[in-house]
């Protein structure tokens, strides 16, 4: 890819979003949530890429699918006024729908354009499929742990907000029961597993999951930024203090420094 196909997805970008600012106000919050956290994946990818020494044109192919990731989420916002996949269609398939429909990828090359595709298809999914057409899971692990970074970093401030400040979305719809967690995603986290939204019911239960996503991250870099940015401490600080929940969180921050060392 070259720099002028990229610096033309990112006028794309802009003019794409600026529509969906025409609504209420609540609308607006949302939608400036999500342009907002792709402009951030983008300057996360950027860190990654250059911890992990991409070249400069493997460098542009992941800032291209960490600008174009979200793009989906617009439209199902619109139609839907979610960001909840099992409430609407999943977003990363509707990104690849805008993808095509708007020609996104014409004039790039074959095995590139894959290499997008595929990353922005499979950057939501609890598991990865066994095998790929692309050469390499490099990009879909990338955007992978990019995407989580933000994500971490949105949460992180909406405790810092007042309730009636926060984006209406952003929750995905939780409820807000300070007290009260699910004994199987503590369960699942004491056992350093991945917490499956399907069994998230509250608040806690969505930064217990939040929480587990720890073992799920592929890059060195993505994990020293993370113990650096100290989101998982400020996580856990908003959950009940009982031992297990304290024990399992632990558990997980021993594992994050020692893949980091």
């Amino acid at each position: 890819m070259e720099q002028s196909q990229l610096d033309t997805l990112y006028s794309w970008f802009d003019s794409y979003v600026e529509p969906y600012l025409n609504t209420d106000p609540e609308g607006v919050g949302n939608i400036r949530l999500k342009i907002v956290h792709t402009r951030k994946v983008c300057d996360a990818m950027a860190l990654l890429s250059a911890g992990e020494g991409l070249s400069p044109e493997n460098a542009r192919i992941a800032q291209s699918i960490a600008l174009l990731h979200d793009v989906g989420r617009f439209p199902q916002y619109q139609r839907w006024r979610t960001f909840r996949d099992s409430e609407s269609d999943n977003h990363a398939r509707l990104a690849i729908d805008v993808i095509r429909e708007e020609k996104l990828l014409a004039g790039i090359e074959p095995g590139e354009r894959l290499q997008i595709e595929e990353a922005v298809r499979f950057h939501n999914l609890l598991e990865l499929p066994g095998k790929f057409r692309s050469p390499s899971p490099l990009f879909i692990n990338l955007i992978r742990d990019a995407d989580k970074l933000d994500i971490w970093r949105v949460f992180v401030e909406l405790q810092n907000q007042a309730p009636h400040e926060r984006a209406s979305a952003a929750t995905l719809g939780f409820a807000d029961l300070p007290d009260e967690v699910s004994e199987t995603c503590v369960q699942t986290l004491m056992e350093g597993s991945i917490v499956r939204l399907d069994s998230v019911r509250t608040l806690n239960d969505f930064r217990l999951l939040q929480i587990s996503w720890v073992y799920d991250l592929t890059c060195a870099t993505a994990r020293r930024l993370l113990l650096e940015r100290g989101y998982i401490t400020a996580l856990a600080a908003l959950l009940p203090e009982r031992e297990d929940i304290r024990l399992a969180v632990s558990s997980a921050l021993s594992s994050l420094s020692a893949l980091s060392a």
